[in-house]
């Protein structure tokens, strides 16, 4: 079975969903926002009266190619939770109307089945890196102070990012569907862990004086904080600090490692689960 018919399998069963439309359409829709509204809301700043050191927010260009990709990439990454609920709503939906079951005595192996799911988070993903790109296109094409062509397409290793982080987040969503199969839990256990637990765990390795000598190192390589990290984030360079305006080759090592992890453990329990 090959990729393309892998997603027919899942589109079949997602496209008559209204809650999948819904979440897509939310996906979708906060992704064209929060790509477009950087002008507005820094005119609100000021308008409030905001001042970064003397400097007027609305003069900050962060819509100026080829920033603009690094800008909203890291922003965008926080709404891949998104995607992540709805693989976990489709494996629920599985586990509880037996479709995994049905799918496999109508002769299509789990195998297949993971590859099918896979389909559905690289067409999460790569919707999401297209609607960024559009939105990048049109609001450079505006605001951009710099039209050149070399500039326009420079630093999209940022979509790039987007898309691996899309994609590695909503794998790991799938495993916890399997585990916990509960999609209620499974959406608690995804926020509590990545906005709470881990940051905690972190704050705790990386900054208590007795052991930050010795842990810290591990914060990088925690699941949440190496997605983080493959974006540094962009705009403490306009209140000349320096940044990383590139993807670290570490960074995406950890991040190709847990998407590895996440793909391995996942096949190994749909190959054990009994159905029955």
């Amino acid at each position: 079975m090959n990729i393309l018919r892998s997603f027919q399998l899942e589109w079949l069963k997602m496209k008559h969903y209204r809650i999948f439309w819904v979440l897509y359409g939310m996906y979708l829709t906060a992704l064209i926002v929060i790509s477009s509204f950087g002008a507005f809301f820094l005119e609100w700043l000021k308008s409030k009266g905001a001042d970064f050191n003397g400097i007027d927010p609305t003069i900050l260009p962060i819509y100026d190619f080829p920033d603009i990709w690094q800008n909203i990439a890291w922003l965008a990454a926080f709404l891949k939770i998104f995607p992540a609920f709805i693989v976990i709503i489709s494996v629920n939906n599985d586990v509880t109307y037996n479709t995994l079951r049905q799918n496999v005595i109508d002769g299509i192996s789990k195998k297949e089945y993971l590859l099918s799911k896979f389909a559905l988070v690289l067409f999460l993903a790569l919707s999401g890196a297209i609607v960024l790109f559009a939105m990048g296109m049109i609001t450079g094409s505006i605001y951009s102070h710099t039209h050149a062509i070399g500039a326009m397409f420079q630093d999209m290793e940022f979509l790039f990012a987007f898309f691996y982080q899309v994609v590695t987040y909503c794998m790991l969503a799938f495993l916890l569907s399997l585990i916990i199969k509960k999609s209620g839990f499974v959406i608690v256990a995804l926020f509590l862990y990545t906005l709470m637990f881990e940051p905690i765990l972190a704050g705790i390795l990386g900054n208590v004086p007795q052991i930050k000598d010795s842990t810290a190192w591990i914060v990088d390589f925690l699941p949440a904080m190496s997605l983080f990290n493959l974006i540094d984030v962009p705009f403490a360079r306009y209140f000349f600090w320096e940044i990383k305006d590139y993807i670290g080759i570490k960074e995406l090592a950890i991040v190709t490692g847990w998407l590895v992890f996440y793909v391995s453990v996942t096949s190994r329990i749909l190959v054990k689960r009994d159905l029955k």
